[in-house]
């Protein structure tokens, strides 16, 4: 942060006194003297390129920040499951029922309200019929570990399990899913994966990343659908020779 600051800082006098500078030459140029004028503008357009490529490595201090702040809210977040599709009811014991949940879905027979730290459900409620997804924090990391690799028991229920992403995360997530398939885009640990066209897997942090992955797969589609479009389609077999095969 202080980093930060002090290249802001930085910009913020560079740029007034260049400023300043250029305003005073201006004032000072004879009149009619384009020499002068021609000697400014080539300075000013050279001071123009310094202040771009300084904004663009603030910028990239700012993506790193916010990336770092981002790392750190997920942090905070390892222990908590989000648990979709589950009954809404009012005046309900929301702990009671999400235990109930990882008791007899997920199999996990020792858990108990006792492992849950927090629980309620997310928004506010509305007159659809559809639940409210619940918002658990477990205890313990192991025990969020452990519901979240049973998930694939939760299969025909109409319940789900996922992470607790953070808002950057899971805009990130739904754009990748939008772009590459459900099936194609997972989370893990907080962390985001998408299965590209080539069959390799990505890590994506940010757009730039998914675009980046977006392009490779264009690059490898595009020879071979052109390939497949060049390449002549097998001549049909004569008449004759079909009907000879016909009677045999």
């Amino acid at each position: 942060m202080e980093a930060l600051k002090d290249t802001m800082a930085g910009i913020t006098t560079l740029f007034q006194d260049r400023m300043s500078g250029f305003e005073a030459e201006l004032h000072n140029a004879p009149a009619g003297s384009s020499t002068s004028r021609d000697c400014l503008v080539k300075e000013f357009l050279s001071f123009k390129k310094f202040i771009l490529e300084m904004l663009d490595c603030l910028q990239k201090q700012i993506d790193l920040l916010a990336l770092g702040l981002d790392n750190l809210e997920m942090r905070g977040r390892r222990k908590m499951v989000l648990l979709h599709g589950v009954t809404e009811q009012a005046k309900e014991d929301t702990a009671q029922v999400a235990a109930e949940v990882v008791r007899c879905h997920l199999k996990l027979a020792d858990f108990t309200v006792g492992d849950i730290r927090r629980c309620h459900r997310m928004g506010r409620q509305a007159g659809t019929s559809k639940p409210r997804p619940i918002l658990c924090k477990l205890r313990d990391v192991n025990l969020r570990d452990s519901i979240w690799f049973a998930k694939t028991r939760l299969k025909g229920t109409g319940i789900t399990v996922s992470e607790f992403l953070t808002r950057t995360r899971h805009r990130l997530f739904m754009c990748a899913r939008e772009k590459f398939g459900v099936n194609n885009c997972w989370s893990k640990q907080g962390l985001i994966y998408v299965l590209g066209s080539d069959g390799s897997r990505h890590r994506v942090n940010s757009m730039s990343d998914l675009e980046n992955i977006m392009q490779v797969s264009d690059d490898v589609v595009s020879p071979i659908a052109s390939a497949q479009s060049s390449s002549p389609s097998p001549s049909p077999a004569p008449k004759k020779a079909r009907r000879a095969a016909a009677r045999k």
